[in-house]
This record gives C-alpha cells, sequence and structure tokens, in this order.
C-alpha cells in the first residue's frame, strides 16, 4: 500500500469511527428528509415539477456536502497543531505530499457519504421522469469537482493557520462569498451575471446542473460552465503538491 492509500485509511478511519463523521451524516439526513419531504408535498401541489423537485435535492446535496468536505479539510492541518497529534505523523516515513493527499482523499469521503445518502430521495422524486440515475452520476462527476477544489483549498487555509478557528472561519467565509452570488436566480441571464456565475466554481456547477436537469440539455451543450470548477481542483491540488513541505510543519509560517 502507498504513502498516501496508508495516511487516506488512518485518516478516513478517525473520520468514521471516531464519531464525527457519522453525527454530520446523520444531521444532514434530516434536513434532507425534510427537504425532500416539502418537495414532494409540493409537488402534489403543482408548486414544483418533479424535475425541479431532483434538482433542490441535488443543489441541497452539493452545497452541505461541499460545506462538510470544507470543514473537515480545514481541521487537516491545524487541527493536529492544536491537538498536538502532527509531530507523531511528521516523524512517519510518508512524504509531506503524501500527507496532504492522503488527507484530501479522506476528507472527500464526507462528500461521498452525502451523495450515497442523497441516492434514495433522488429515486423517490425522480421516479416519474426517469432521473434518479443521470441526477446521481451528475451530481458525482460535478460534485466531486466542487468538492475536491474547495477541500484543496480549506487544506491551504489550514496549513497556514496556527489555530483551528482561523482556518475554519476562513474556509467558511469563502463558502459564504461563493453562495451569496447563487441566491440571484437572474445572474446568469445577463452579460455581468453569465460572466460572474462562469467564475464562481458553485455558482457555474450549480447551474451546469439545472440546465441538465430542468432545462433537459445534453451533457455537452454547456459544459464552459465546468471550466472554473475543473480549474479550482486542478489548481488546490497543484498548491497542496508544491507547498507541501511548508504546508504540514510544527508551526505554520516556519522556515
Amino acid at each position: 500500500m502507498t504513502s498516501w492509500n496508508v495516511v487516506a485509511t488512518q485518516e478516513s478511519r478517525d473520520l468514521w469511527i471516531g464519531g464525527r463523521g457519522p453525527v454530520l451524516i446523520f444531521g444532514y439526513s434530516i434536513l434532507l428528509s425534510a427537504i425532500t419531504y416539502l418537495a414532494a408535498t409540493n409537488r402534489a401541489m403543482n408548486f414544483l415539477e418533479p424535475r425541479e423537485a431532483v434538482n433542490l435535492t441535488v443543489q441541497v446535496a452539493l452545497a452541505v456536502g461541499v460545506l462538510l468536505t470544507v470543514a473537515i479539510s480545514a481541521d487537516t492541518i491545524s487541527g493536529e497543531r492544536e491537538r498536538g497529534t502532527l509531530e507523531a505523523l511528521l516523524l512517519t516515513p510518508a512524504p509531506r505530499r503524501a500527507i496532504v493527499i492522503g488527507k484530501l482523499a479522506a476528507a472527500a469521503t464526507i462528500w461521498l457519504a452525502c451523495l450515497i445518502v442523497a441516492i434514495p430521495y433522488l429515486w423517490v422524486l425522480g421516479r416519474g421522469v426517469s432521473g434518479a440515475g443521470q441526477a446521481a452520476v451528475l451530481t458525482l462527476v460535478v460534485g466531486t469537482l466542487v468538492a475536491v477544489g474547495l477541500g484543496g483549498l480549506g487544506m491551504i487555509f489550514s496549513g497556514w493557520s496556527n489555530s483551528n478557528r482561523t482556518s475554519l472561519a476562513s474556509g467558511l467565509l469563502l463558502l459564504l462569498v461563493l453562495f451569496a452570488p447563487t441566491q440571484l436566480p437572474a445572474l446568469p441571464k445577463t452579460g455581468f451575471g453569465q460572466l460572474l456565475t462562469r467564475i464562481n466554481p458553485i455558482g457555474s456547477a450549480l447551474h451546469y446542473i439545472s440546465q441538465v436537469l430542468v432545462a433537459r440539455r445534453s451533457w455537452t451543450q454547456d459544459l464552459g460552465y465546468l471550466i472554473s470548477p475543473l480549474v479550482i481542483a486542478v489548481a488546490a491540488v497543484g498548491v497542496l503538491l508544491i507547498a507541501a513541505p511548508r504546508l504540514v510543519r510544527l508551526t505554520a509560517g516556519t522556515r
């Protein structure tokens, strides 16, 4: 087993057996149950079409999954510094780059868990339009890009911070800045708004998913909206690999 696999396995074990992962997913499942119930009720009352109900559930799953991924990744390095467990990890033969990739892979498991939990809800809401399978695959592809990209940024914040509160606050502030424009539905219809949507990895991902699920466009029609999530994912992983020796240290900012 390679070094990053060992790190990812240990980090995943700490996340899921240690108790944080199950608690977070339980809270998420309650939220998703409530939203799905409301979506199903509104659909019966003709307020939401089936495809719109599926799209709503997908967007909630993506939003919460990315939020939890950023929260977990922001704790990966600064949290270990505060708990005094980073020194033991640095004494292992695992290279610094293997450490950051393993930690990022473990943090991304919370996103995959969110998607798995959402699949039964998508199946219930999408039975009449045969949209559950397509929605699940689409969410897996697009959501993983966003989760890896923003999770990687959360790890960068964590590596630069000695305080876990600082890294977590930075990650949550970033999400707030990115999520805020998505609440303005008229943005994609205007010139500047469309540009703002395209450069926002969350806004462009949600818009692309809506175009496929609700507007019934093909997967290839609006691929331009996936450039931003792809660039963020590649850039974040690249920075982690290049800056790993500086990020994974007992004290942030030391040479």
